[in-house]
């Protein structure tokens, strides 16, 4: 059973892999975590999209791409970060689960929603945030997201033009958005933790996630062919 393959069947049976930390040595490990933490796809089931989230959005600083750039989403996710109050410190993202995930993303399994800003000084465009996951069936699982902020300029403190504050959190509503639109029926975010418990994120036991992914799993490929 080749990587691509073995990933599908553990995703399907609810368990998905961490590495240790970000060496290129570190152990990877399997886990099954009870409860399970999943996000409302609609405002109906629970889904609550923060004020500075939504004003972000509205605000259309940001240009946002679906899988264009999926394996720079997952080392941007690998990178540091500012730790949030109640957040483990690290990363879980190595090479070898770059390399993963890529794997599954060319197999056309996994996706990224990315946020871009073009540099006023070279016109060049810059990745500034994004959010990646995995998709079989009617489930997705939404593995991690970034973003890249930038202090705000002297003398006038006005924003950076490249400053990506927000930006995971645009991507996280397009994405809820595109899985709702699509029929999706399952989006699994494993963990919770205060960022995105903002969002609605609730905990449900595992045997009751384990009945619902079943069911989604077994349904045709939603992600669309065009987006």
């Amino acid at each position: 059973m080749d990587i691509v393959e073995g990933l599908l069947a553990a995703y399907r049976t609810g368990v998905f892999p961490m590495a240790e930390s970000k060496r290129s040595d570190a152990r990877i490990f399997w886990f099954r975590p009870d409860p399970r933490a999943i996000l409302p796809l609609t405002e109906a089931e629970g889904l609550h999209v923060p004020r500075t989230a939504a004003r972000a959005a509205r605000r259309g600083g940001f240009e946002i791409r679906i899988d264009t750039a999926f394996r720079d989403v997952v080392k941007g996710c690998a990178g540091p970060r500012r730790r949030r109050r109640g957040e483990p410190g690290g990363s879980w993202i190595n090479p070898t689960i770059i390399e993963w995930y890529s794997a599954l993303h060319e197999a056309g399994h996994a996706h990224s929603v990315e946020a871009w800003k073009t540099d006023p000084a070279s016109g060049e465009e810059r990745l500034v945030g994004g959010v990646y996951g995995v998709a079989i069936g009617a489930a997705f699982f939404a593995e991690s997201m970034f973003h890249r902020a930038r202090a705000r300029m002297v003398p006038d403190g006005k924003r950076h033009p490249l400053d990506g504050t927000n930006a995971s959190s645009v991507c996280l509503i397009r994405l809820v958005r595109l899985l709702a639109e699509n029929g999706y029926e399952l989006c699994d975010v494993q963990y919770t933790n205060p960022h995105i418990a903002r969002f609605g994120v609730r905990e449900i036991p595992l045997a009751e996630y384990l009945s619902r992914l079943e069911r989604a799993v077994r349904r045709p490929d939603r992600w669309p062919a065009r987006v």
